[in-house]
């Protein structure tokens, strides 16, 4: 790319080797750098390809350019291969869970047959008040064969969006209707086997609007202090991954 571009490079290599730009440091807008290097942009934006090309940099669109973690790196450098898969047959099927039969060939392995459960998508709701309290259900689970503390959210119906799931299924189990909810994460609770995406929504303020109409799903309805967690965490009074994953979202990175 010429002198100019060689030493554009060399100066963002130097400020990332030198420690004064750490992995996750967002550099400076291209017209910045171009100033400070003594570039013009599109020689700054072609060297700024060029090292998220080698994984020395990332790129997030409308954000900037970020120095890249040490293990974004290894990623990079490493070009692993993806699982071949050759089909699945069902099982078991019905409207609650779909069992199937996948025959998977890993790179440099002999094709297998690997059992993958499908389960719904479901949304799980942690509504938080004024007084930093979560509005939670105590209830029995017949499977483990115990009570504990979780919070609301339900099975997202065909054509529905999660939000109004989330929205719909805090109204119903406590009675109370949320201010609003906001998406913070999607995650599959059991990534090797089971597929049932859950989308974990948070929320600031409710209203109360009746007692729960979903009489099979409520429970003993209470607002629990977000300081208590820890504790009913260390008693295992928390029960669902949902559960486990909103509110150490919520105590984390608040709302």
């Amino acid at each position: 790319m010429g002198e100019v571009a060689d030493g554009v490079e060399r100066a963002i290599r130097d400020h990332i080797a030198s420690g004064e730009w750490q992995p996750g440091k967002r550099l400076p807008p291209e017209r910045s750098l171009a100033q400070d290097l003594g570039a013009g942009r599109t020689t700054v934006r072609q060297v700024l390809g060029k090292l998220v090309a080698d994984g020395t940099l990332r790129v997030t669109h409308g954000s900037g350019y970020y120095v890249a973690d040490d293990y974004e790196r290894l990623v990079e450098d490493r070009k692993l291969e993806s699982w071949k898969i050759h089909g699945e047959r069902t099982l078991y099927d019905n409207k609650w869970v779909r069992l199937g039969l996948a025959e998977v060939e890993p790179p440099d392995m002999e094709p297998f047959e690997h059992h993958v459960v499908h389960l719904q998508r479901v949304s799980i709701a942690a509504v938080i008040d004024d007084k930093n309290r979560v509005l939670m259900l105590w209830r029995y689970r017949f499977v483990p064969r115990r009570w504990g503390w979780e919070l609301p959210g339900g099975i997202v119906d065909q054509g529905e969006d999660p939000k109004q799931t989330a929205l719909r299924e805090v109204e119903e189990e406590t009675g109370w209707r949320p201010n609003s909810l906001d998406h913070v994460v999607t995650y599959e609770p059991m990534v090797g086997m089971v597929d049932s995406p859950h989308e974990i929504f948070v929320g600031r303020g409710a209203t109360r609007v009746g007692d729960p109409t979903d009489v099979e799903e409520s429970g003993q309805v209470a607002w629990i202090p977000l300081t208590d967690v820890h504790r009913l965490l260390k008693k295992g009074d928390l029960m669902g991954s949902g559960t486990l994953v909103a509110l150490l979202h919520v105590l984390a990175f608040g709302q």
